[in-house]
């Protein structure tokens, strides 16, 4: 794809006719048996831009009358697109199962992203944040052959490793360190853009859902692992979103959120095997060029510019959904011992005192991402598979 101007010749679906019935929203589901592991990596990834397109236009319109209106009405739209997205997950998925498949998302997708990323410090940020995913999806893989007696690859199906990656307990860092370096609005390539509103979307639904669903646990362990997790994706959250230039405008931050709505629904359609989840895609990427043009038509009577200002400069290769193990098994070797200091990336000696401060104080009476992992090593088939001596 050669930038957004040639998505930009389709106006898409005009917003007027972005109807939906109660029916579509709540259509079939997926199949966990049947359906490849990343149709449901692409639904919640989907699920979590829309949510973040919700949330980014109510702050929006928290801030300009003029904009209330035209944001109202495309929430509407998008509010329905998300319902449609996040029902297409299925009922036999178990709240810890959805939380396993949250991780594969963070794992895959954030890898992906890191090496399309033309920017070398975003690029740095993305491996960095993908490496404490990946032993989120451990711990949890733990949690889940203790109180479920299940394999997390029934989930994973084999794309995604089971093996820790920088300790969990380690995670937990001083505000100061979890600041990034923000691209410049001027310079920065659209994608670099797109990127950083990408994954702090996906990152925040992450915390979202930890929030929502850890207290429902009965496990101590349980629950104080969504606690311990859920403080982790808050502190990516800030990561991801320090990356975005403060000195946008609040056009310009509305410009880049649809560009990347309708580059993540491009990149799904492009690679979904499900027929009748690929329509939907086909469908909302309609619906997003819609709500795109209605975008760039109220920047240019607002803010008397150029859309192609915000959106100029080429975009590389769609989000490449397919599993990116060699590139994780990098990652995992040659910067596990990565930690922060300030903005800085720095070896493991070089840590903030700060984080090491905070870090001594909250794991002081416990922490259960090292209890739910003791003695746990992945094999096949969960532990009752394994011989007793």
């Amino acid at each position: 794809m050669h930038g957004l101007s040639g998505i930009l010749d389709n106006q898409g679906t005009p917003l007027e006719k972005q109807q939906f019935t109660w029916k579509e929203m709540a259509s079939r589901p997926m199949s966990k048996l049947d359906d490849d592991a990343f149709t449901r990596v692409r639904i919640i990834l989907m699920n979590g831009v829309e949510a973040d397109a919700l949330r980014v236009k109510h702050m929006l319109a928290r801030f300009d009358k003029r904009l209330q209106l035209p944001l109202a009405q495309i929430r509407r739209v998008e509010q329905h697109q998300c319902t449609a997205v996040n029902w297409l997950l299925s009922a036999d998925h178990s709240p810890l199962e959805t939380t396993i498949a949250y991780e594969q998302v963070a794992i895959e997708v954030t890898a992906a992203v890191a090496q399309n990323e033309p920017d070398p410090y975003q690029a740095q940020t993305y491996r960095f944040g993908l490496l404490e995913d990946f032993d989120h999806l451990y711990r949890y893989a733990a949690m889940l052959d203790r109180l479920e007696g299940k394999d997390a690859n029934n989930i994973l199906q084999g794309y995604t490793d089971l093996v820790p990656g920088r300790k969990t307990s380690e995670h937990h860092r001083a505000p100061e360190s979890d600041l990034r370096e923000n691209y410049d609005k001027n310079d920065a390539d659209l994608i670099t853009k797109i990127h950083a509103a990408l994954i702090t979307g996906a990152e925040y639904q992450t915390h979202d859902y930890y929030m929502n669903i850890g207290p429902t646990f009965t496990d101590p362990v349980a629950r104080m692992l969504y606690a311990e997790i859920a403080s982790v994706e808050e502190q990516h959250v800030t990561q991801y979103g320090s990356l975005m230039d403060p000195a946008e405008s609040l056009m310009e931050k509305w410009l880049v959120h649809e560009a990347m709505e309708v580059y993540a629904y491009a990149s799904c359609a492009e690679q979904e095997e499900n027929p009748r989840i690929k329509a939907l895609w086909e469908r909302f990427l309609d619906y997003e060029l819609g709500h795109l043009n209605m975008a760039c038509d109220i920047f240019k009577q607002i803010d008397r510019r150029d859309p192609a200002e915000v959106l100029g400069g080429t975009l590389p290769s769609m989000i490449q959904f397919k599993s990116q193990r060699d590139f994780v098994r990098k990652v995992l070797a040659e910067e596990t011992d990565l930690r922060t200091s300030g903005s800085a990336y720095v070896p493991k000696e070089q840590e903030s005192p700060l984080s090491l401060e905070y870090r001594r104080h909250i794991n002081s009476e416990g922490i259960a991402s090292d209890i739910v992992s003791a003695g746990y090593d992945w094999t096949p088939g969960t532990e009752l598979n394994r011989k007793t001596p």
